[in-house]
């Protein structure tokens, strides 16, 4: 915060146009019961586990809704998306009560209870920390459309999906050539935004000064990223209900998790090393919000049409338009057909084209208003029920005549 402050102020024209074009939110914390306990111990007497968890016991990196098990169960019962969407797939009611808990039953250690970790999933469920839900409710009303939670301890770059999918869920796919950088495990389900999440894992990556210099291995055990400093979560630590998964599922915000370094509490001595190592890959990372696509969806008159879908031909995951009909989609470059739609209106479809220039394509949508509504306000008046055709020349009965003035 401070460096883009005073770059800003020093007139740097990249800080510049970084701050004047983008929205920027930074939380410094987002567990500060944690970080005192942490800083209590200092680096010395500190490990990796002091501070990861609140006062109260919770992980809330994996204290989210899962909603990647839901998804997956309805793909099992072929639902989506006709009965059960791809995209923005509401939180369960269950989980916005008072006493709501969290069951984790999949990844390796489950989180913490009370401070303990759960070794032999299932694990008993969690209560939903306050914390979680504050971020719940930020990520509601804000349309973010990038995002990245720094943790410590690792030095990666981890991308959705968090959770594994069983075996028996994983659908049947057509072969493809197998890659350099990826092991053969039917556990992995990727996102329909794989690609897109690689290049902005790759993005942090590779700006930073060390984090693909991984012959040595990983901070505490073997090199998991096949010396490129990115992995998928399931891969690399599966869990579910994790925030990144619920970002990606419940919003519009591709968010990956960036671990900054092997030392989770780094000696003040070593502070400005660990900034330099980090700098240009946080702004290269925050520029990639510039790539892809953006525009607005209005009606014929102009007007801003707000929760419109925005579906690209290709990508199975679909986002929606703000409050004022504006859209952000990050995409890798290359050309696509996008289709724009909305509840009343008829769909447009068109051709944009990404670059590999920095600056999203311009992509706006003027939808016409359907009769479609109207039809099917004059299906429920008639108990949508068939509508009688009414024969010219033959007069019409009592009933009829009382079904149209009502009608009109």
């Amino acid at each position: 915060m401070q460096f883009l402050c005073k770059e800003y102020q020093d007139g740097n024209p990249r800080v510049r146009s970084l701050v004047t074009e983008t929205r920027i939110h930074l939380v410094p914390s987002l567990n500060p019961d944690g970080y005192e306990l942490a800083r209590e111990a200092g680096s010395e007497l500190g490990n990796w586990a002091l501070g990861h968890w609140t006062e109260e016991g919770y992980d809330l990196f994996e204290n989210f809704p899962d909603l990647a098990s839901a998804l997956w169960a309805a793909e099992e019962r072929r639902l989506v998306p006709h009965k059960f969407p791809n995209h923005h797939i509401p939180v369960p009611e269950h989980y916005l009560a008072e006493d709501a808990t969290v069951s984790h039953g999949t990844g390796h250690g489950g989180g913490a209870v009370m401070g303990r970790w759960c070794l032999t999933p299932p694990c008993p469920p969690r209560q939903v920390a306050a914390e979680t839900r504050a971020v719940m409710a930020w990520m509601d009303k804000n349309p973010f459309v990038l995002g990245a939670n720094l943790q410590g301890g690792e030095k990666l770059v981890s991308y959705p999906f968090d959770t594994a999918r069983p075996v028996s869920e994983v659908p049947a796919a057509a072969p493809r050539p197998p890659d350099d950088y990826e092991d053969d495990n039917p556990e992995l389900q990727e996102t329909p935004d794989h690609a897109i999440f690689r290049w902005l894992a790759i993005s942090y990556a590779s700006a930073h000064l060390t984090m693909t210099e991984t012959f040595r291995g990983g901070c505490h055990t073997q090199d998991m990223t096949n010396a490129m400093g990115i992995v998928q979560g399931a891969k690399w630590h599966p869990r579910a209900g994790s925030m990144n998964d619920f970002s990606y599922l419940h919003t519009n915000c591709l968010e990956l998790s960036i671990y900054l370094g092997c030392d989770k509490f780094p000696h003040e001595s070593e502070l400005q090393q660990e900034w330099e190592n980090n700098k240009e890959s946080l702004l290269t990372f925050m520029e990639q919000v510039h790539r892809g696509i953006k525009g607005l969806v209005t009606d014929q008159q102009g007007e801003p049409i707000a929760n419109a879908t925005i579906v690209v031909g290709g990508i199975n995951h679909n986002i929606k338009t703000a409050s004022g009909g504006d859209y952000w989609r990050i995409l890798n470059p290359g050309e696509y057909r996008v289709l724009a739609r909305a509840e009343g209106y008829n769909p447009s479809v068109k051709t944009c084209s990404v670059f590999y220039d920095i600056g999203a394509t311009q992509c706006n949508f003027v939808l016409s208003r359907s009769n479609w509504k109207r039809i099917r306000e004059i299906m429920a008046m008639n108990g949508n029920r068939p509508i009688r055709r009414i024969t010219p020349g033959r007069p019409m009965t009592p009933r009829e005549r009382m079904r149209l003035r009502m009608r009109l």
